[in-house]
């Protein structure tokens, strides 16, 4: 009767990291190219008094006995489905529109990766995000261009207030055999890992890489509704766990009361 007690718990416990994952989601759900996450259960070890398929007098036994000891949590994978683009008006916010990620260099010189694309330049002129790390690939703009227009393949142009063009230059986009590989550090940045393999640079637009969406940002792709749903169905499947528990501990309650 212990099992039951133990295998209730464990459903307890996974259940508590399905309700932090979907709430993180939902606080989530205003930030700039965030990805919400998805919680994968696994059923955990059996115990086998009985076989399947085991000899019994000449006969092979059809089934066996086999009991399970509950669930765990074996990943919280990020899901990269494409979130809504919204309008800013900022030419220098830029949307991906697809695969890919922008490559920014990190406080100690390590490359980075964000789907955000709120850029701003900083006070040497270099493009930066909003933490102050350089873009990596996003040509810097000249001095006195004031105008910048960048196309959906990456083409960007610099011109001035009487439409001279100053400069010219392209944004590259990388891409991941598994995105959900990376590790994600917070501030919408992302790590590659050894999951993830390394990133393949191309220009947006080619080999299933997105194209850009100049005066966009890319919005959070959690759903809300789904995210509701998904919290009743978790907050039930924890009762209902805890209800396990009550209920094998009326059953060895009736068993010590049976002498008295």
């Amino acid at each position: 009767m212990s099992i039951s007690l133990y295998s209730a718990a464990s459903g307890m416990e996974a259940q508590q990291t399905n309700l932090n994952v979907i709430s993180n989601n939902i606080a989530n759900v205003s930030t700039t190219g965030f990805k919400k996450s998805k919680v994968e259960f696994q059923d955990m070890f059996y115990q086998v008094p009985k076989s399947v398929g085991a000899d019994s007098g000449g006969s092979v036994i059809p089934t066996g006995i086999q009991v399970g000891t509950g669930t765990q949590v074996v990943s919280t994978s990020k899901v990269f489905t494409q979130g809504q683009v919204s309008q800013t008006g900022e030419d220098m916010d830029v949307a991906i529109v697809g695969d890919g990620f922008f490559q920014l260099t990190g406080a100690d010189g390590e490359p980075l990766y964000t789907r955000d694309g709120a850029f701003k330049v900083g006070p040497d002129g270099q493009v930066t995000n909003s933490q102050g790390m350089a873009a990596v690939g996003f040509p810097t703009p000249p001095a006195g261009a004031n105008n910048i227009s960048i196309n959906g393949n990456g083409g960007v142009t610099f011109t001035s207030d009487n439409g001279d063009i100053l400069g010219t230059g392209d944004i590259n986009l990388s891409r991941f055999r598994n995105p959900s590989g990376l590790l994600a550090l917070g501030g919408n940045l992302f790590r590659e890992t050894d999951a993830s393999g390394p990133p393949t640079v191309g220009a947006p637009g080619e080999n299933g890489t997105g194209t850009l969406q100049q005066g966009y940002l890319e919005t959070s792709n959690v759903n809300i509704v789904e995210e509701m749903v998904n919290m009743i169905l978790a907050q039930r499947a924890y009762e209902i766990n805890s209800k396990s528990i009550q209920t094998s501990d009326s059953m060895m309650q009736q068993v010590s009361q049976l002498k008295r």
